[in-house]
């Protein structure tokens, strides 16, 4: 029997402060800039505002990458451009700084954090703070067997929760979340057809390196026998990612609930980290409210499962890489989105009593007496009024004459 104990995160995870929300909005609209003409950059603002409970909103100066590393026994069945067992090679280009993601990284001055959680390599092929959290070598074939075994889902799970303890504690204030897999998006497939009860064809993609037409047919047939595995289970979100998951998809879902337990926000990269998300939202269904969808990395389970969180991806560029590129390419514009919100100097204040001059009025200089600031405003002179009036005398005795005539 588990000691872990997944309704407790609905008791411990709270909605970003309601009122400091509010209280930003407006704020917002205090500032010269017309409110809603930075267009989402103002929801961005106000969103990270009321995370951080504070007003103004403190600019991001400590984001991190955190990537979650493992094999799926579920490649070797060729269901994806990679080899079985390959993920080792792709931590390593991260580490070395050569992947896409450590050179964006590297550009915009964010520290990459890599978690080993089921590599298929001797755990001495990386350093400790990368390997210490590892649960077991690889993830079971899930189409015919579990990912893990109970002991192991929870032990990863407590893995990625206390990741997401050790960067809260350093002060981190945004966290960029991805995955460095080799089948991992075969099993996040598995986890969102479940999850929101649809078809293995609806959900399954191409991956980041696409897959030609019989490589995808592989994977929908793949994740159509997983998901057959996966449906008695539902109601065990643990023992659903140890059915169906893997060592690094359990990990990134305590990551993610812990995150929200810390007010930690979150940027998601990609379907794995979806999948992870919507399991987490299964849990805890406050949890999403402190996750951004970094962008659109054109995977149908991803679409899926951010649909169901009613997450909006920040980005569409087309970026199908993985690793958290996407995701991080987000991170400047929440950056951007504090920075204007806490920057941009607020309207000039307006002194007690005194009213807005409406196009037009024109208000007497001092001095000036009334009856020339009436001039002033267009009303006719005294001298104009009294030649009308003796005009119409002269009219008026004119026409009695006649009368009398």
């Amino acid at each position: 029997m588990s000691s872990l104990n997944l309704d407790d995160f609905t008791d411990l995870i709270e909605r970003p402060d309601g009122g400091v929300r509010r209280d930003a909005e407006t704020r917002r609209e205090r500032l010269i800039v017309p409110p809603g003409s930075l267009g989402r950059l103002d929801d961005l603002g106000e969103w990270l505002s009321a995370a951080q409970g504070a007003v103004p909103v403190r600019p991001v100066g400590r984001p991190r990458v955190v990537l979650f590393a493992g094999d799926h026994g579920i490649a070797s069945l060729d269901v994806s451009t990679r080899p079985a067992g390959s993920a080792a090679q792709l931590v390593r280009a991260v580490l070395e700084g050569g992947s896409p993601v450590s050179v964006l990284a590297r550009r915009l001055g964010v520290p990459v954090r890599v978690v080993d959680l089921a590599l298929d390599c001797p755990p001495d092929a990386f350093p400790e703070d990368v390997v210490r959290h590892r649960v077991r070598r690889g993830s079971g074939r899930i189409d015919i067997e579990d990912a893990l075994t109970p002991e192991e889902a929870e032990a990863a799970f407590r893995a990625g929760m206390a990741v997401a303890d050790e960067e809260a504690d350093s002060g981190t204030d945004v966290v960029v979340l991805g995955d460095v897999s080799v089948g991992g998006t075969t099993a996040a497939a598995v986890l969102v057809a479940a999850l929101c009860g649809t078809d293995a064809s609806v959900v399954t993609g191409r991956g980041g390196l696409a897959i030609d037409d019989l490589t995808w047919m592989r994977k929908c047939a793949a994740v159509r026998d997983a998901l057959r595995r996966a449906r008695p289970v539902l109601g065990d979100q643990l023992q659903l990612l140890a059915t169906v998951g893997g060592a690094d998809l359990a990990a990134m879902t305590g990551f993610l609930l812990q995150c929200a337990v810390r007010k930690l926000p979150v940027i998601l990269d990609g379907v794995v980290a979806a999948a992870c998300a919507l399991v987490g939202q299964r849990i805890a269904f406050r949890a999403p409210d402190w996750w951004l969808a970094g962008h659109d990395s054109g995977e149908p389970g991803q679409a899926k499962a951010l649909d169901r969180m009613a997450l909006e991806p920040l980005l569409d560029q087309g970026v199908r890489v993985g690793e958290g590129t996407g995701a991080l390419l987000a991170l400047p514009l929440v950056q951007a989105a504090a920075a204007l919100a806490a920057e941009l100097p607020e309207q000039p204040a307006q002194e007690p009593g005194e009213a807005a001059e409406e196009p037009g009025d024109s208000v007497p200089e001092a001095g000036e007496s009334a009856p020339e600031a009436g001039r002033a405003a267009g009303e006719p002179a005294p001298e104009t009024v009294r030649a009308a009036g003796e005009s119409a005398q002269e009219a008026g005795r004119a026409g009695e004459s006649a009368q009398q005539e």
